[in-house]
């Protein structure tokens, strides 16, 4: 039964992830249809990111009392609905309603706080392959949905596009209703038993408290800066491919590659975490991430098939392989709570989303070129880099207790 839950969990994280991600494949043809510029069409992107983490812990109230049943209905609702009329759209600021704003709510609803939380009652001492395997839905998502969103709009169009893909979402309703919810909710009995043992004596985690440790700034600090890092590159990439003189369908199974193989890289991470810590993995990971950068710096000044090869190889392994290791730290650390507090946490990603991708498009237009984003991508590499290397909680080690009065951060 596990890992029955955990492949629908993985499935949905897929769907909520692959139709945010293919955004990427619609910038240009948004773009050349409304005469906007590059910062303005970002900036659906980069609302979209601050919406869903700023809805995270919303997403994770509702699991928490509600149910996951309620909780994915609702958003695939949302989504299925939002991507249907999309395509109908007469203005920009249209867009950015739908796609920034409530886009993001059924993203939230259907994305990694639902999964998460299921997940944590149904595994144990294998906890973090199992996060590696839902935050690998980014890579399965942007490899499904980039090509075969970029394959639509070559064959009708992009509104026709979206209407096609929305329809896909609501289909998908009546199946997912029909599971036996509470069976899954339930969780494993051993499982739920080890999380009571060691939650008992202590006090029960509530979100203010959590508030007031340092690992969970910790935690909030570390997903803002890989989010700023990850989220200055991505959302260009396709068209930063493009201007380097690749077709846009080659571009985008690019993109789409670039994901697939962080598939490996959180599946790789999670092991070298179970052996090494997280605090060693965390440096292999955004070593990745730097190496990656430089190598598409170079692609840009000296076009090369070899460096765009080791860009997808070394910058997608590392692509989202941090978020396992703050959801593994974050149910482990606050039992009882997880969805709420990794629904906070996932605030702080939404945020650094949302500034490294306008940024990312702000300085393409200031400077015409792409190497000031990558440079800010650098940044928040290194900044996360060296949350993990000063804060011991970070190490993976360390794993707080809740008590009537926890150390302030």
């Amino acid at each position: 039964m596990a890992m029955s839950v955990l492949a629908l969990c993985t499935g949905m994280n897929i769907l909520s992830r692959g139709v945010g991600e293919s955004f990427a494949v619609f910038l240009l043809p948004i773009a050349t249809e409304f005469g906007a510029d590059r910062a303005a069409l970002v900036g659906i992107y980069s609302i979209a990111v601050l919406a869903v983490g700023l809805m995270s812990p919303v997403a994770g109230v509702i699991v928490d009392r509600l149910g996951p049943r309620r909780c994915y209905l609702a958003g695939l609702l949302l989504l299925g609905t939002v991507y249907a009329l999309a395509g109908r759209i007469a203005a920009l600021w249209q867009l950015y309603l739908l796609l920034g704003v409530i886009a993001p709510m059924g993203a939230s609803l259907t994305g990694m706080v639902p999964a998460s939380t299921l997940v944590s009652r149904w595994f144990g001492g294998r906890l973090p392959s199992a996060m590696a395997a839902l935050s690998a839905a980014l890579g399965t998502g942007m490899l499904a949905f980039a090509p075969f969103a970029q394959w639509l709009i070559g064959q009708v169009g992009w509104r026709e596009a979206y209407q096609i893909i929305g329809g896909a979402l609501l289909l998908v309703l009546l199946p997912l209703a029909l599971l036996p919810w509470s069976r899954i909710a339930a969780g494993s009995p051993e499982v739920v038993e080890a999380m009571r043992r060691r939650g008992a004596g202590q006090a029960a985690w509530t979100l203010p408290l959590a508030l007031r440790t340092p690992i969970f700034w910790a935690l909030a600090g570390m997903m803002f800066s890989t989010a700023v890092s990850t989220y200055a590159v991505t959302p260009q990439l396709v068209a930063c491919l493009v201007d380097a003189g690749w077709s846009p369908l080659s571009a985008a199974w690019i993109f789409g590659l670039t994901g697939m193989l962080s598939i490996v890289g959180m599946m790789g991470a999670a092991t070298l975490a179970e052996r090494i810590g997280e605090r060693l993995t965390a440096t292999v990971s955004y070593g990745l991430t730097l190496t990656g950068l430089a190598l598409l710096a170079g692609a840009l000044s000296e076009p090369s098939a070899w460096l765009v090869g080791g860009f997808v190889l070394t910058f997608g392994c590392a692509q989202g392989s941090r978020g396992p290791l703050a959801a593994v730290l974050a149910a482990r650390g606050f039992p009882g709570a997880m969805g709420r507090v990794y629904g906070m946490v996932l605030t702080a990603a939404g945020t650094g989303s949302a500034l490294g991708s306008w940024a990312g498009g702000a300085l393409f237009d200031l400077t015409g070129g792409y190497h000031a984003g990558l440079a800010l991508s650098a940044l928040g590499a290194l900044g996360g880099l060296a949350l993990f290397w000063t804060v011991p909680a970070l190490r993976g080690d360390k794993r707080p207790a809740a008590q009537s009065s926890p150390t302030p951060s």
